[in-house]
Order: C-alpha cells, then sequence, then structure tokens
C-alpha cells in the first residue's frame, strides 16, 4: 500500500534484448536488499510529509511569504513528477543498483544542503535536488527486488513489506516532523535522512546484485525538459497568481508557457522511438481512469494538508509537535482503510470502493466548513477521521485495478504514468489552494479550499465508473 505518493514504476515499454541473468542470491543477500530498498522508499515517503509541519518555523526562520513556504513543499513533488519515468528507464539501462545508490548519494547530499541552508532561495533549490534523488530511488528500489526475487510468491511478499514501510514513513511524518522542529529545530528533519541514506548507500554496495541492462533504447532528453517546463510554469503561474492575481501579465505568461510546453511535450511523445510516457499506455481504460483520480485525488488531498498545516499554527497557534499530533489520526486511519480496502473491493467492486472513498472525503471536507479561529481540535477529529479513511480506501484499489486491467509487459510504465499523475497533483493542490490562502485570508482561503476538495471528491465519483471490476 503507497499512500502518499508513490505507486511503483522503473520498466521502459519496449523490450530490449538483456544480458543474462545470474543465479538468484542468497537468503542473507535477499533480507538485506529488501531492508536497503525499503530505507530508499521509506526516505521519500518520510519527505514527503515530514516537512508541512514545519513549514512556519522554516519561514520564520528564513524569511518569505506563502508563496515561498509553496516552493519548499512543491519544489520536491514537482522534480519528483517529472523526472521519475527517465529515471527508471536510465537504472533499466545502465543498472538499477548503480543508479539507486547514485539516487541515495543524491538525495542525502541534498537533505544536508538543505538542514544547512542560509537562504529560502537555497533550501528550495536543494528540495528540487532530493527530488530528483527520490524519483531515483522509488523505481529502481523495485526493480533491484523484482531481480533479488525471483520467485512469484516470495517477491509478493518482499513487495508489500517494502510499501508497508514506506506507508508506516509516511503516516510517521507529520509526528517525526513535528517532534525534531521542537526538541532539535527544523533542520533536523533534513540532517535525519543522512544515517538512513548512509545505511541505505552501504547495504546496497554490500548486499544487492546489479540487474541485467538494457542494450538499445535512449532517454527522452526533450521529452525531459519538456516535462520540466510545463509543469514548473504550471506551478509558479499558481503560486504567484495567489500573490499578484490570476490576471497579472506574468502570470498569464507563465500559463501560456505552461500550456505550449504541455503540448510540445505531447508532440515530442508522439514522434520519438524511445518516449518517456508511451501515449499509447493512456488509451487504456484503466490506466487512464486510475491516472486521472489519482491526479484529482492528490489535488484534494494535499493541497489540504497544506493549508490546515498553516490553518493549525498561525490561526489556533499550535506548535510544530501538536500539528504533528492533530494530523497522526488523519494518516493512521489512512493505514486502517488501506488494510480494509482490498476485502471491500473484493465484495462489492473496485469502482464501488473507489466511489465510497471519495464520498467519505466529499462528506468530511464539507463538514469541515464550520472550522474557524475558535474551532476546537475534538470538533475536527470525526472529520479530519473520514478525510483519511477515504483516501486509504481510494489509492490501494486505484493501483490495483491499473496492474490488473495493463499487460504485464506495461505495467512498470502503467504504474509510472500513475505516479507521475499523482504527483503532478501534488504540486497543483499545493500550488492552487496555497494561493488561496495568501495574503492573511487563511480562514476564508481554507473554506474555499474545501468546497474545491469536495467538488474534485465528487468528480472522483464520476471517475470510478472506468475502473475495471477485477482489482
Amino acid at each position: 500500500m503507497l499512500s502518499a505518493a508513490a505507486t511503483p514504476t522503473g520498466f521502459a515499454e519496449s523490450q530490449p534484448t538483456r544480458r543474462p541473468a545470474r543465479c538468484g542470491p542468497s537468503r542473507r543477500a535477499r533480507t538485506w536488499t529488501l531492508v536497503a530498498t525499503s530505507l530508499g522508499l521509506a526516505v521519500v515517503q518520510l519527505d514527503v510529509s515530514v516537512v508541512n509541519v514545519a513549514i512556519k518555523p522554516i519561514g520564520a526562520s528564513l524569511g518569505g511569504g506563502v508563496s515561498s513556504l509553496q516552493w519548499v513543499v512543491n519544489a520536491y513533488t514537482l522534480a519528483f513528477a517529472a523526472f521519475i519515468l527517465t529515471a527508471g528507464a536510465l537504472g533499466d539501462r545502465i543498472g538499477a543498483k548503480r543508479v539507486f545508490i547514485a539516487g541515495f548519494l543524491l538525495f542525502t547530499a541534498a537533505s544536508a544542503t538543505c538542514g544547512l541552508a542560509s537562504s529560502m532561495a537555497m533550501l528550495i533549490a536543494a528540495r528540487a535536488v532530493q527530488g530528483m534523488g527520490a524519483a531515483v530511488l522509488v523505481p529502481c528500489s523495485l526493480t533491484l527486488l523484482s531481480h533479488t526475487y525471483p520467485d512469484a510468491e516470495e517477491r509478493i511478499r518482499a513487495v508489500g513489506l517494502w510499501a508497508a514501510g514506506a506507508s508506516a514513513a509516511l503516516c510517521a511524518g507529520p509526528l517525526v516532523g513535528g517532534l525534531l522542529t521542537v526538541t532539535l529545530g527544523w533542520r533536523a528533519i533534513f540532517f535525519i535522512n543522512a544515517p538512513i541514506g548512509a545505511a541505505g548507500v552501504l547495504l546496497t554496495a554490500r548486499w544487492a546484485r546489479e540487474t541485467s541492462r538494457s542494450v538499445g533504447g535512449s532517454v527522452d532528453v526533450w521529452g525531459q525538459l519538456a516535462s520540466v517546463a510545463a509543469l514548473t510554469s504550471l506551478a509558479a503561474a499558481m503560486i504567484e497568481g495567489g500573490v499578484h492575481g490570476f490576471g497579472a501579465p506574468p502570470v498569464i505568461a507563465g500559463f501560456t508557457v505552461a500550456a505550449a510546453a504541455a503540448v510540445t511535450f505531447v508532440t515530442i511523445e508522439r514522434r520519438t522511438a524511445h518516449p518517456m510516457l508511451p501515449l499509447g499506455v493512456l488509451r487504456v481504460g484503466a490506466v487512464r481512469a486510475a491516472s486521472l483520480i489519482g491526479l484529482v485525488v492528490n489535488v484534494a488531498f494535499y493541497g489540504l494538508i497544506f493549508v490546515l498545516s498553516l490553518f493549525f499554527q498561525r490561526t489556533q497557534h499550535l506548535t510544530a509537535l501538536q500539528a504533528g499530533l492533530a494530523f497522526a489520526p488523519m494518516t493512521a486511519s489512512v493505514m486502517v482503510a488501506n488494510v480494509l480496502a482490498r476485502r471491500l473491493a473484493r465484495r462489492t467492486g473496485p469502482g464501488r470502493t473507489i466511489a465510497a472513498g471519495a464520498l467519505l472525503m466529499a462528506a468530511a471536507a464539507v463538514a469541515l466548513l464550520g472550522a474557524g479561529n475558535a474551532s476546537a481540535y475534538p470538533a475536527l477529529l470525526g472529520q479530519f477521521l473520514g478525510l483519511g479513511f477515504g483516501l486509504g480506501l481510494i489509492v490501494p484499489v486505484m493501483t490495483a485495478s491499473l496492474l490488473a486491467g495493463v499487460d504485464r509487459s506495461r505495467s512498470g510504465i502503467a504504474s509510472g504514468a500513475l505516479n507521475s499523475a499523482r504527483q503532478t497533483g501534488s504540486v497543483i493542490g499545493v500550488a492552487l489552494f496555497g494561493s488561496l490562502i495568501a495574503g492573511g485570508r487563511l480562514v476564508a482561503g481554507l473554506h474555499l479550499a474545501l468546497v474545491i476538495s469536495a467538488g474534485l471528491a465528487l468528480a472522483i465519483v464520476a471517475l470510478s465508473a472506468g475502473i475495471n471490476d477485477r482489482a
């Protein structure tokens, strides 16, 4: 179960000739490789959620308004979304072990730079590099697992443990972030990645075997550049729209560049021999429906998380630790729902399960409209549990339906499309909802964000009709 951000990817759609595989690794090597890859995914998921509760102390320390804090969150997610397909193809081409170690080193070095940042610009730049490292770690960790566990039953068990560790890290993020921020300062949330990264690199180098490598194929450089330009311009236009108004010339120019870059990306992907996103995969109904749901649910959920974190700390005057504790029931309900979701999907069908989760999210968002400056936390607890439980029902069923709806040879690129869609949704959500609270309009902006989230959740109900019944 991957609730926050990452669904596995990492295999190119083409079927290149591969070098012969060696004998399988020992049981001890398999175990330690599982630990190493789990650390890679866990640290990525931790940084998806750990920063949210520290954004107020970061702003107080380095200066900058809401727009700067949006970039602190979005720089990581944007790079993650933009580079994950290329990173998976690169690991497939030159060896997942080499690329995974390089990704861990890049992520760890960027984390240290975040902790040492002396300005907001330095922190944002380092967060972007962190996101690039994360984009490498996710697909290559899954590729290493696939090669380490050739037996299908053992591989399923290993992937389950790999995903469970990531989910635990995701759910622990707000609490860990709050605890570290209060006791050691916000810089500690980045420095904690150093020992994890060191352990991951050493274990991978010692125990993991290099994977077979593609003989042919190439990296889609122009498609990569176009996707980065489209996502960055879109996020910048939304963020600056909240500051200067959406009719301001620079904002309009940003949207124009984003649209032009998106058209360029589609054109490149249609014409290149080795596209980072083969557009044909989006013609598969399960992939199209799941990717749209993934995009929409992340806009609704992660945009709200950003706004609610500021609401807790600026309006209700909670400390970072108290804000982390406030999010704990929500993240715990995500994990509980993830466990129940597949069982419910078998009984009622995947589409109905996703629709039920979306309706629960919509109801919780509407119920939160009563939140204001004087709202007591216990009065909001039920709504938070509803938001988390609804998300927890949607994500695993959505992912399983996507994988069930495509041929196994295309599962990597299909899940990569879903992953990119979800990260793009997170970028849009934080940028859009953050723009609603710019200029001190926190409570009014929160209420508008809740209305939009409820509407998006209802859109998911409609999209669930396109989900395959074979989850």
